[in-house]
Parts: structure tokens; sequence; C-alpha cells
């Protein structure tokens, strides 16, 4: 997946993974449930699972770099404040944030029974865009099975394009969506994966670059005027061994990816970056009250800059690609990339 030859298409300088998907990061899968019903419905679910195991007692070290904030994701305060996620990642539409966390909540009480009577709470890690161009955000339409459908589905395939929470989502004046790309990085000789997952939903018409191409000027004409606007969530995943410092760092280059496709970071969007590390893992009841954790040394960790923000870059040219025309509410249409190349 992600883009391949026969899309003519070629980001930047690096080396893809054997799927050019985020799920190259061993142990990282993703699984959806589109919900569409007529024009007026076209929305639904994306989940991503950090590794295969419990992840609320086997914790993965994370980050999070708020670019622009005009957005609504939920649990980035625990990210921030302890370095860790520790539940499945959920996305979907803005409205259904409430539904996603309560169904992902609920998930989690089924896999852990100590939550809340032995120990804590737990933190849900929901993100959201705003597919109201193309769906009835109003309507609600997301429910708690189809979370549930979109865990169960999760897997190391999966389609790109217009396809789970990206089903409804809009893009530089295009049909928007789910993009995935992944990078190889070596260190010490040693082969690693930095991949990507996007859900575009940002930009104005007219703006699109592709490696340098004024593509969005070429084809503004037969595109609906928009400012810059409606977000995306960008997430970076690795087995490099990474502090949560590290990530942090990490995330903010996910900047310089959606950059390069042709968002200023306008004052509607909401653009959110994670990152996480599957190589470092905190245990929920640690045996020893100091814990070994690996990280690179600063002085060596820019090809890891490099590959994510090229990771970022081609998931989101590889949303626009994938993503078929689509009409939606009201009559709206929205264009796939493919149409104009």
């Amino acid at each position: 997946m992600g883009l391949n030859k026969e899309s003519g298409i070629k980001i930047g300088r690096g080396t893809p993974g054997k799927r050019n998907l985020i799920t190259d990061v061993p142990g990282v899968k993703v699984g959806h449930v589109t919900v569409r019903d007529g024009a007026d419905i076209n929305t639904g679910v994306t989940a991503i699972l950090p590794h295969e195991g419990n992840i609320f007692q086997d914790k993965v070290m994370a980050a999070s770099a708020v670019i622009n904030g005009f957005g609504k994701s939920m649990g980035l305060v625990q990210v921030e404040e302890l370095g860790t996620i520790e539940t499945p990642i959920i996305m979907t539409n803005t409205l259904s944030i409430g539904t996603a966390a309560n169904a992902l909540i609920k998930y989690m009480l089924q896999q852990n029974e100590d939550i809340g009577v032995k120990t804590g709470t737990v933190n849900p890690l929901v993100c959201e865009c705003n597919d109201g161009v193309l769906n009835d955000i109003r309507g609600l339409h997301v429910k708690e099975e189809h979370v549930f459908q979109a865990l169960a589905n999760c897997s190391e395939d999966f389609a790109e394009g217009v396809v789970g929470s990206g089903t409804g989502m809009c893009c530089l004046g295009l049909k928007g969506g789910i993009g995935s790309a992944s990078r190889i990085v070596k260190l010490d000789d040693q082969e690693y994966t930095v991949g990507a997952l996007v859900m575009s939903n940002f930009g104005g018409a007219g703006r699109l670059m592709i490696e340098g191409r004024h593509m969005g000027q070429e084809i503004k004409d037969k595109l609906e005027a928009q400012q810059d606007k409606g977000s995306i969530i960008m997430l970076i995943a690795t087995d490099i061994p990474l502090s949560e410092r590290q990530l942090k760092r990490v995330a903010r280059r996910a900047g310089v990816g959606l950059a390069r496709t042709g968002s200023y970071y306008g004052n509607g969007s909401g653009d959110i970056a994670i990152a996480f590390t599957t190589a470092n893992r905190v245990p929920h009841y640690s045996k020893t009250a100091v814990m070994d954790i690996k990280m690179i040394s600063d002085n060596k960790i820019d090809p890891v800059f490099d590959m994510a923000a090229e990771a970022v870059e081609e998931a989101i040219i590889s949303s626009l690609y994938h993503a078929e025309t689509t009409t939606g509410r009201a009559g709206k249409v929205k264009y796939g990339l493919r149409d104009f190349l």
C-alpha cells in the first residue's frame, strides 16, 4: 500500500518498509469500520493497536505535539504528563469522540478487572476530525459497536482512502481520508522502521504540493474554494528505542511533512501528532523502583527526524491517492486525486 510504482509518485529519498504501511513496525495493527448509508451518512471508526498484548499492563512510551490546537482529541493531557499510551488509539469524527471513548473504556475494562478497583482508572486516547462536509455529523451515526468492530478488525494489512474514520474527510479541496507509509532507518548496522498513519481533513483548495509540484494550482479551477481548516491526525510509530523526550521531538517533525503537502496550519485546523515506540515498554505493575530504558544518542537522531517527516508526507499524499471521488451530504462532491493524475 502507501504509494506504489503504479501511482507514478515518488516521495523523498527513503526506502519504504515491506508493506509501506505503519504496520511495518512489528506489533502495530490497524482496523476500520466504515459507516455509510445513502448520500448523507459517510463516517466511521479507525483503531490502532500499538502492540498485540495488553496495552494497559504493558504501556508504550509516547509523546504528542499540538501543531495547531483547533481540535477535540481526548487523552493527550496524560500522554504529555506520563509519556505513555495505555489503550488502543481510536479515530472518528468530532461529535463521536464521547461514544468512542465510552466504547474504548468498556473494551479496556473487559480486559482488565483491576481498573478502578485495585488500581487507578484508564486514559482512553481518541482523536477526531470534522467530517461534516460530506457526513450528517449531527446524526451521531457512530455507535459503540462500531468501535468494538474496528478493534476486532485490526490486522497488519488494511485499506487506505475512503474507509473507517476517513470516510467523510476532505483535504486540500479534494477527497481526503486514511493514508499510511513507512521508512527504513539504519542505526549501528541494524534496520529499524518508522511508520506513519494519517486521517487527512485539512488545507485550502489549490494548495496541494507533491514533491515540489504545485499540483493544487494546476487543478484549482475544478475545485470548490476553501480555507486552510479542517484538521489532521498524524500518528508515528517506530521500533527504535526512544525516550518520551525524543518522541516529542519526532512528533514535532510531523509538521514538516504536513507543510510539504501544502498546509500552513491555518487558524481553523486541528493539527495533532502522536509518536510512540514499541521498543520501550512501561509495565503498569513494576517489580522494581528503577527500570532500564534505552534511547539513542541525540547526535544520531537526524535520520529518524528525516524519515518521520517523509513518512508523514507520503501518508498524506497516499490518503488522497487512494480516496475515490465521493458524493456526500446535500449532494456535495469531493474528487479523488487520481481523477487529476
